[in-house]
């Protein structure tokens, strides 16, 4: 055996999928596909040790409903403000903003990014809706990314430490803020495992 195959393989690194409502099992299924270890979680313990989290779209207002019941929003909100890497998509993303619109009046986020977002602001179910982006930070960034919108919010205002990798009709759609990334549309259903793999960086470094 030569010494090249004695190496051991390099450490995946653990990110969480927070499994209380939505498109959990796509999230795992992506992270797994670009070298990450997934861990579903349910229970404040299942935060313990981990890299990364990927809150997942589905319904907003259940998950956070859900999430203060388990006893997982200010566990999630200190990881958040302590510099844990956290990856929100559709609904995920209206949790790590700090600003809501036309949420329920009761509904609470994460917070962690410096942003304002609408939701549900591009329509119902009916009109959701795929097109092509260009995606900043993506590996191979001239190839176009299939961006799936299902009910999706979108970004009304920005702070300073927001950047933008990517907008529809002016609206941003995709952004990053230190440790923090988030979007409005679900690349988990698109077999295009390029924001997970952007994301799996985040993580590991």
């Amino acid at each position: 055996m030569s010494e090249a195959d004695q190496q051991p393989e390099p450490r995946r690194p653990v990110v969480g999928v927070l499994s209380v409502q939505g498109d959990v099992r796509e999230h795992v299924a992506a992270l797994d596909a670009v070298g990450a270890d997934p861990r579903l979680v349910r229970r404040p313990r299942e935060l313990e040790g981990l890299d990364g989290l990927v809150i997942p779209g589905g319904e907003s207002t259940t998950i956070d409903r859900l999430c203060r019941i388990f006893g997982l929003h200010e566990p999630i909100r200190r990881l958040v403000a302590a510099g844990l890497p956290v990856y929100g998509s559709c609904a995920g993303m209206i949790q790590l903003a700090d600003e809501i619109l036309d949420g329920h009046p009761e509904q609470q986020t994460f917070g962690g990014i410096d942003m304002t977002v609408r939701r549900n602001a591009f329509g119902r179910q009916v009109d959701s809706f795929e097109t092509d982006l260009q995606i900043a930070g993506l590996p191979d960034p001239d190839r176009p990314f299939p961006a799936v919108f299902i009910r999706a919010p979108w970004v009304e205002r920005l702070g300073e430490e927001v950047e933008v990798l990517a907008a529809v009709e002016g609206h941003p759609v995709a952004v990053r803020q230190g440790h923090l990334l988030a979007t409005s549309f679900h690349p988990e259903v698109t077999g295009d495992h390029r924001v997970h793999a952007l994301f799996v960086e985040l993580c590991s470094g």
